[in-house]
């Protein structure tokens, strides 16, 4: 992660006015994405393009454009095009960083906007893209920093409001996007920056949303320890594990889920513990079925051993059961504290996190008993984490850079919910065979995988560990990496993290994997 200088972050002190002298069809042509109207978007950049005045600029609309359509590859020829007629544009350098985060290449992306972050450009998609790196990475005071001076510089851009609201929260100063003809978009719904704007606006203008109370864990100043239930799919094959967990008084088995955050419990659960519907809500993960209905609500109290969390928002599937059992769990529940799975003895311990060089022994550990994960810190690294991996957060999801056969690191999901290692058909198709698999069933939230395949063996590398595998399952992963904003070419599950005693720090994005090679030798 490269570190910025105070003065690089500063905050820009006037917005950038338009350039009079763009040519109106540019205006027009931005109005049409803004809208979300891309096919129109696309056609008229490359009228501009045909029509031989600014190319490069043309180039960079067709590139963020085709990004939005999801032709990563056709973007990224169109970005590097416009880099072709001019290599210092700085829209050009942009636009080439913006595809290669959608494409998973964070590292290429970063080398694209901090150049030009750290030379105090006015382009303000440069601190944008370099807002969701830092983001990712854990420094939320470098990310927020970064937002507010995209913000600063072009307040209309709804892909800069969005981030704004992920950044900043509630307190984001946003309004719906107001057009370069300073009427507001009236475009029907698609999945375009413009209508994710007006849905978060909507979300965050609802009552219900302003009244939920963060949910706070009740003070436990010494370690805990929770025993994990191993979950069988047959025989002495585990496929999960459990906990056992106490909502609003009425007991559950939630499976521990890194790969789905917060807690999402089935219907049938929640009309026991008379959980009230507060909102709307719908659910997406792995499977053909695309979104399956849901509704928020909120849990005065969730026990788990020794904790209480009070005031909590819980999502309830409109299904009467999930996987089989209660719900899920995600460990970032437990994001104000060090946590340890040790698969191997069916524990999940919980220390303290090491204070801030600025705080005060022990601290961490009061003030993480009352307060979310929300303060803008910089990931620290303490002395006695040094070994810990660096890791990303994306929407609450753990991805690690993880090597296939020994190629170049690609981002891999965390994801203790799956019972086995996936990975995308075409990163898998460029270390080894894949062929159409038949026997092999994969389902998630959103049903069943239609179309499965399997490779030949592959190594997976992560962190300091190795593992082979005999043979890997591959799916489509698009519509996950659209979700995420960014490429997930695989899950590492439950086959190799059974055996690894892994301690995540959400705080600071540090992940470490531990694997006891005396317990697991053969006599």
């Amino acid at each position: 992660m490269v570190s910025l200088s105070p003065s690089v972050c500063a905050q820009a002190q006037q917005p950038v006015p338009a350039k009079s002298s763009e040519p109106p069809t540019f205006q027009d042509a931005l109005h049409l994405y803004r809208s979300g109207k891309l096919e129109d978007a696309l056609a008229e950049y490359n009228a501009l393009i045909a029509a031989g005045s600014h190319p490069a600029p043309g180039h960079v609309g067709v590139s963020r454009t085709l990004l939005k359509l999801g032709r990563l590859e056709e973007a990224r020829a169109a970005a590097a095009k416009a880099l072709e007629f001019n290599p210092d544009f700085s829209d050009g350098h942009v636009a080439l960083g913006e595809v290669y985060f959608r494409q998973g290449k964070l590292v290429e992306a970063e080398k694209e906007f901090v150049a030009l972050v750290r030379a105090e450009s006015d382009n303000a998609r440069a601190y944008l893209g370099m807002a969701r790196i830092s983001e990712a990475s854990s420094f939320h005071k470098q990310a927020k920093d970064l937002i507010e001076n995209a913000m600063a510089l072009d307040a209309g851009d709804p892909d800069i409001q969005i981030e704004a609201f992920l950044i900043l929260g509630r307190k984001a100063p946003v309004k719906v996007q107001q057009e370069p003809n300073g009427s507001s978009s009236d475009s029907p719904p698609a999945a375009t920056g413009q209508s994710e704007l007006v849905k978060l606006e909507s979300l965050f203008a609802d009552s219900w949303v302003r009244d939920v109370p963060v949910c706070r864990v009740v003070p436990v100043l010494k370690p805990s320890q929770l025993s994990l239930h191993p979950v069988t799919v047959a025989p002495s094959v585990i496929g999960s594990y459990s906990l056992d967990v106490k909502i609003d008084g009425v007991s559950a088995s939630l499976i521990l889920d890194t790969g789905a955050p917060g807690i999402l419990v089935n219907r049938k659960l929640a009309e026991k513990a008379n959980l009230k519907k507060i909102g709307q809500s719908e659910l997406s993960g792995i499977g053909d079925k695309g979104p399956v209905e849901a509704y928020h609500a909120v849990a005065d109290s969730i026990r788990i051993g020794d904790l209480e969390f009070q005031n909590c928002l819980v999502e309830v599937s409109d299904k009467s059961s999930i996987v089989g059992e209660d719900g899920l769990i995600g460990a970032d529940v437990f994001e104000n504290f060090l946590v340890d799975l040790d698969f191997p003895f069916s524990k999940l311990r919980l220390s303290a996190l090491p204070p801030y060089p600025d705080e005060q022994a022990g601290h961490s550990a009061q003030h993480a008993a009352s307060q979310p994960v929300s303060e803008f810190h910089n990931r620290y690294i303490a002395p006695e984490m040094k070994s810990f991996t660096p890791m990303y957060q994306f929407q609450r999801h753990i991805l690690v850079l993880t090597s296939v056969n020994n190629s170049v690191p690609k981002l891999f999901m965390l994801d203790t919910g799956a019972m086995q290692n996936f990975i995308s058909p075409a990163a898998a198709r460029e270390v080894t065979r894949v062929s159409r698999d038949s026997d092999v069933q994969i389902k998630g939230l959103s049903g069943k995988v239609k179309d499965v395949f399997s490779g030949d063996s592959v190594k997976l590398t992560f962190g300091n560990l190795n593992q082979e595998n005999l043979d890997i399952s591959a799916f489509d992963t698009s519509g996950i990496s659209e979700a995420m904003g960014t490429e997930v070419s695989g899950f590492l599950g439950m086959a190799v993290l059974k055996m690894l005693d892994v301690k995540i720090d959400y705080r600071d994005g540090l992940v470490k994997f531990t694997f006891d090679y005396d317990r697991f030798r053969t006599p």
